[in-house]
This record gives structure tokens, sequence and C-alpha cells, in this order.
């Protein structure tokens, strides 16, 4: 549509974090032919994908800036990997209140402020994942990655101090200033 952006909202961990699953990102992409996770930096999603109005961008800016003014900072665990077959690789992400609560605020604030009322997947609960593969992963492959990946460990640890605007660009994912 004219004058309509693709945005979402998400927690991106600190570079370091987004290296590491980066790298599994690759490696989905080189051994199991799926590129499509390589289209954005590692996150965990809060509010799906939405189109906004370009003249309406103002709007949107307060609120994530009032949302990150509110955000009181927690640590965000991620542990080995999971999946939604047959389709989705991920590293798991524990479940916190902080982090559930986070959600519903994002997603709350959305539907009240902005009349935006598409936060969660078609209608189920939140999930919070950090998505290695997924849309372009074929079944065949899913289940080669999911032997794969079901073996490994992973672990890491941050704080989770704001959140992070991201816009498709026609191509890719980009993190938005506002």
């Amino acid at each position: 549509m004219m004058g309509e952006e693709l945005f979402f909202v998400a927690i991106v961990p600190p570079q370091e974090v987004q290296n590491e699953i980066t790298s599994f990102k690759e490696l989905i992409a080189d051994r199991f032919q799926s590129k499509h996770a390589l289209k954005s930096s590692p996150h965990i999603t809060l509010h799906m994908p939405f189109r906004w109005k370009e003249k309406r961008f103002g709007q949107l800016a307060k609120v994530m800036q009032q949302l990150n003014k509110d955000l009181q900072p927690f640590e965000v665990q991620l542990k080995d990997f999971d999946f939604f077959e047959p389709r989705v690789v991920f590293v798991d992400v524990m479940e916190s209140q902080a982090l559930l609560r986070l959600q519903k605020d994002v997603v709350d604030c959305f539907r009240k402020e902005l009349k935006l009322d598409n936060g969660n997947y078609k209608g189920q609960g939140f999930h919070p994942h950090v998505t290695i593969g997924f849309r372009d992963l074929k079944k065949p492959m899913f289940f080669e990655a999911k032997k794969e990946f079901e073996q490994r460990a992973f672990q890491a640890k941050f704080m989770a101090e704001e959140l992070t605007l991201l816009k498709h660009d026609g191509q890719k994912w980009e993190i938005s200033a506002f």
C-alpha cells in the first residue's frame, strides 16, 4: 500500500550474542538451504509485523519512546534450541514474568494508543524465541536440521534494556531510529 511501511517490535540482544546466533543462522543457510532468517538481526519479537503510514510515524515513535522510558531492565536467558514443526528452528528463550509482562504491555499499548490489534501470531499465545531457520526451510531439511540442533547446547544471558523498532526496507529488516 502506498505510504505504508512494515514494522515490528522486538528485543535485540547485544552484539556478541547476536554474533553467536547469526553463526547458527549461517549454518542453517549453508547446510539446510534456509536463508530467510538472515534477513533480520537476531531478535525476540514482542509485536508481530504491522503496516504503518509514513505520515503517522511520529505517533508510533512517541509510543515507542514511552514504552522504553517505562521499561524496567531485566535478564533474558537463552537456552538450547526448539522447533515449531515442520518449518521453524529457534534458540529457546526461558520464559520469565518480566518478559511476559513486557510483551503484554507492548501489545496492550499498541492496541490502546495506536489501534493496532495484531500483536500475536494468528491469535496464538506469546512463545518467546529467536528464529534461526524458517519460511524457506523445506520439510525434509527441517527434520535434518532438527536432528542436528536437538543435539546441540547453547546458553546466553543478557539484560533487556530497550525495545527495538525494526522496519522492512523491501529486502530485509533494519533497525529503525525513533
